[in-house]
């Protein structure tokens, strides 16, 4: 991947895109059709600011975590302040991608109650690792919102104009939310194929002869190897399970630790070591709150 190209402000990203300038520094909404700027090699951009993006007919290549998604329906992806797009666009094809682009610098909302509240929606933490698909209905009232906050934008400014903008803002990331609770239910063959590759990559960790060099796994690892974020992981996998991604680990631990005392000869503490704890410590108290029995009870109880 090239260095990113980073934009420091609305008004640059408006210049780089071949976009006339925006109506306020701080926040600028524009449909994807009015972007004729294009592209004719991997494009990687970082910017100071959130962005948006509600994408239809995107001929580009853009992958979420794993998968690449049919961009004929309606998605949504969001962006924080320094996080990194990528994107390919397809150089045989004229760009005629449709929907509509928000972006929001921080210090518009500063003062107000977004302020504090838009870092705790954490589908901005998925970077672009896990679109968000609408349904006809969905789309229909994201849209019926960005128009009327192109409406506000585009009227002119007065003492009104950010409070009736943080409203609507509100609305959209509230209504994200909600979307994000239904595709947590709905994609359930995507999700549940997620959960497989969870379950295969902690077996396979341990079935690496120098396991022990890694140390007990985290659950960035495994974020990093399904190329989510470690919030995502956790969310969804408590979703589908009720279990947290630190518990399947755990879990995973606590089931070659009874196999190892049971089958060989190793020492508690070299089982401990194997299995990456740098304490003995540590190991005999998760190993108990398991299973009620300190290792050496467990082993005992097979004598």
């Amino acid at each position: 991947m090239s260095k990113p190209y980073h934009i420091k402000s609305i008004t640059e990203y408006h210049k780089v895109m071949d976009l006339q300038k925006p109506e306020h520094p701080l926040i600028s909404i524009v449909q994807f059709e009015d972007i004729k700027h294009q592209h004719a090699t991997p494009i990687n951009i970082t910017n100071d600011f959130y962005s948006i993006a509600l994408k239809r007919d995107f001929n580009a290549k853009l992958k979420y975590g794993q998968q690449e998604y049919d961009f004929d329906e309606g998605v949504m992806h969001f962006m924080a302040p320094r996080q990194v797009l990528s994107f390919e666009f397809r150089t045989d094809e004229e760009i005629n991608h449709k929907g509509w682009l928000l972006l929001v610098h921080p210090d518009f909302l500063w003062n107000t109650p977004l302020s504090k509240k838009i870092k705790e929606y954490e589908y901005f933490d998925y970077k672009i690792n896990e679109a968000l698909h609408l349904s006809d209905k969905e789309e229909k009232l994201i849209i019926g919102v960005m128009h009327s906050i192109a409406q506000e934008y585009q009227a002119k400014i007065d003492h009104f104009s950010q409070d009736v903008i943080i409203i609507q803002l509100m609305l959209i990331l509230t209504y994200s939310e909600r979307f994000y609770q239904r595709q947590f239910t709905t994609r359930k063959i995507a999700n549940h194929t997620l959960l497989s590759q969870f379950e295969e990559l902690l077996s396979a960790y341990y079935r690496q002869e120098n396991f022990r060099v890694h140390a007990i796994p985290t659950v960035q690892y495994f974020a990093n190897e399904l190329n989510l974020s470690a919030n995502y992981l956790s969310r969804l996998l408590k979703h589908l399970t009720g279990q947290s991604t630190k518990h399947f680990i755990q879990e995973k631990l606590i089931e070659l630790a009874k196999e190892k005392l049971s089958t060989t000869d190793l020492s508690v503490s070299e089982v401990a070591f194997e299995l990456g704890f740098e304490h003995l410590q540590s190991f005999s108290k998760l190993f108990k709150s398991k299973t009620d029995l300190t290792p050496s009870q467990f082993r005992q109880s097979f004598n």
